[in-house]
């Protein structure tokens, strides 16, 4: 359900002014119906690379193939010491690795059994990266094992091995991959509000499934003019991190979705927003998402 308070802000609003936005927004919100909800993508061949042997919690096998393309961007450059000196810090989630989880598909192993195979694409020269050291593959796998994990509700075995005689399990097949970027989702422990950038958008692919709306909270401000920016707050009971959330900026539209199979948010706003200047922060106490939005003039 969708509301507007000016009180969030500070701003004072009349009763009458405050009924017009609301219906304004929830105006705004029926319009979803009449337009596609599906994500702008574009499909990729990718390479093969090698595949890795697993195993998932109840002992069943599981096969990732990592693959290649330069169609997936690159993850900032960072030297072996910049990545230790990261994995040592507060916050290791700071650097993120592009990639795009697969579809799982049905496969038959070299002893005749079935098995699960899933497949990882990520960029060219990164994916060389990782070949020649160690510890890059090593966090690589572990951004991919969660990545799987989010998306499809598994428990893997941090134990793996790498096929020595197989580069890929199964049959080569296009992917989808997202042609407009979104904005990174800051994590925070406490409720404070700043707009962020999006220069480091995640690739994946998003199915809509049985997710539920959440609730959420739209306010303008200034709110008895054309304001100068809108703050969403969306509350995310179930979500525990923010790496779960995929959220997209449109001009005048906000879709999220929460993995695996949580929530589903997708809302119009009456308004333009300056989309490279919008930020999120999702607050893993309260559980909320927090959207800062910057309103074109006028």
């Amino acid at each position: 359900m969708a509301t507007t308070d000016g009180s969030l802000l500070s701003a004072e609003m009349s009763n009458e002014d405050a009924l017009y936005e609301q219906l304004l927004l929830q105006a705004a919100k029926e319009m979803q119906y009449q337009l596609p909800t599906a994500p702008e993508s574009k499909q990729i061949r990718p390479q093969p690379g090698f595949c890795v042997k697993t195993k998932t919690k109840n002992s069943g096998k599981v096969f990732i193939n990592v693959c290649k393309s330069d169609q997936i961007p690159p993850p900032p450059d960072l030297s072996e010491e910049s990545l230790v000196a990261l994995l040592e810090s507060d916050d290791p989630s700071g650097y993120r690795i592009p990639m795009s989880l697969g579809e799982p598909h049905a496969e038959i192993d070299n002893s005749g059994n079935g098995c699960t195979a899933y497949d990882i694409v990520i960029n060219s020269k990164f994916y060389n990266k990782i070949l020649n050291n160690k510890l890059f593959m090593e966090f690589f796998l572990t951004i991919g094992f969660e990545g799987l994990e989010n998306k499809y509700n598994l428990e893997l075995s941090r134990e793996w091995r790498m096929l020595k005689n197989r580069k890929f399990l199964g049959s080569i097949t296009e992917q989808n991959i997202r042609t407009k970027s979104k904005p990174v989702i800051q994590e925070l422990e406490s409720s404070a509000l700043n707009a962020g950038s999006c220069s480091n958008p995640l690739i994946s692919e998003v199915e809509r499934s049985t997710c539920v709306e959440p609730e959420f909270t739209i306010v303008a401000e200034p709110a008895d003019e054309h304001p100068s920016f809108l703050v969403a707050e969306i509350s995310l009971p179930k979500v525990d991190l923010a790496r779960s959330l995929l959220l997209d900026l449109g001009e005048d539209r906000i879709v999220l979705w929460a993995r695996p199979d949580l929530y589903h948010l997708d809302i119009y706003i009456p308004y333009n927003i300056v989309q490279e200047e919008s930020g999120s922060q999702f607050n893993r106490k309260t559980r909320v998402l927090t959207i800062t939005m910057p309103v074109q003039p006028a």
